[in-house]
């Protein structure tokens, strides 16, 4: 009898183990606090990807540690599709200079599955700015050297880090003034208490189409759709000022690769749903698709760009 047990135990298992990917529940862990731009796309994506896997999509948000805590959860985690990071690319390449005594190494751990969008950062100045363009803002800067201010949410994050790219591309002299958020900015953006912010777009949209603060330029490789009249940094005249807040799909490394294959190839069919890239675009997201290999050679080039930018800035890092 012991021996019959043991065989339909074995069985089962196996059985278990044969069973087509996915046949549970996913769990997306997202590195920040709710209510974000990666939080908001992981929501979002996980809503229309759910049916087509025809499994529930649960949102995990582990925030803390400039996104190491998410993130050494997932690489911890087990490689077999059921555990998921949604984040960054810039993110994760700038934290591994910031954080040196991180407890992973993301180009080691971790095997990208899908490149899902960007969200656009733009050149924001008070209404009461003299400036009328990033030109003008150049010369009043490199007239009065170290005088202006640029704000960011934070030491060492990427929008402080897009202003000082801006600052060694520009050749000028500004002074970083950190806050602990775009909502803490707002108020001195507004008020004309700090001279610029190369932030986020979405919580400056309503301020922007009032007229109270004056944009002149997003840092994408190409104009926003969601603002096609404003022109690239290098079209302003200051090339070189490359940033986004990107956001991206990975898994543990070792994860099967058929797993993969099969999670990319959802995810590109979900970005191209007419309702979920408009629902993004009132955030100032804009879908940019890519596949696993894009992905794996974006974040080369994102180690390679925020290193340069780091070094020159002499930014110490913890």
């Amino acid at each position: 009898m012991r021996i019959i047990v043991a065989a339909l135990l074995a069985a089962v298992a196996l059985c278990a183990s044969a069973q087509p990917y996915p046949s549970r529940a996913i769990k997306f862990v997202v590195p920040f606090p709710p209510g974000g731009g990666v939080d908001i796309v992981a929501r979002a994506v996980g809503e229309k990807l759910s049916p087509r896997l025809g499994q529930p999509i649960v949102i995990e948000n582990k925030p803390g540690g400039g996104t190491t805590i998410g993130t050494d959860a997932v690489a911890k985690s087990a490689p077999d599709g059921y555990t998921l990071l949604v984040s960054g690319i810039a993110s994760q390449a700038i934290v591994h200079y910031m954080n040196p005594h991180r407890p992973f190494d993301f180009a080691r751990d971790f095997a990208p599955v899908a490149r899902i969008a960007d969200g656009v950062i733009a050149f924001v100045v008070p209404a009461s700015s003299p400036a009328n363009s990033v030109r003008d803002f150049v010369a009043l800067a490199k007239a009065n050297p170290g005088k202006l201010t640029f704000a960011s949410s934070g030491t060492g994050g990427i929008i402080h880090l897009t202003g000082e790219m801006f600052k060694q591309a520009a050749g000028i002299d500004i002074t970083h003034i950190p806050y602990k958020g775009t909502t803490q900015i707002l108020p001195d953006i507004l008020d004309g208490r700090v001279d610029l912010a190369l932030d986020s777009v979405p919580a400056y949209l309503p301020h922007i189409k009032a007229g109270r603060v004056k944009v002149f330029a997003v840092a994408s490789r190409t104009r926003s759709a969601l603002l096609p009249e404003l022109p690239t940094m290098a079209e302003a005249g200051v090339p070189g000022v490359v940033a986004a807040t990107d956001y991206a799909l990975y898994a543990p490394a070792g994860t099967p690769k058929d797993v993969i294959a099969r999670l990319y190839r959802d995810t590109a069919a979900v970005l191209e749903l007419a309702d979920l890239r408009a629902k993004l675009a009132t955030q100032a997201i804009e879908v940019r698709g890519g596949t696993p290999e894009a992905l794996k050679a974006e974040l080369s080039g994102e180690l390679e760009k925020w290193g340069r930018v780091i070094r020159a800035a002499n930014i110490k890092v913890e």
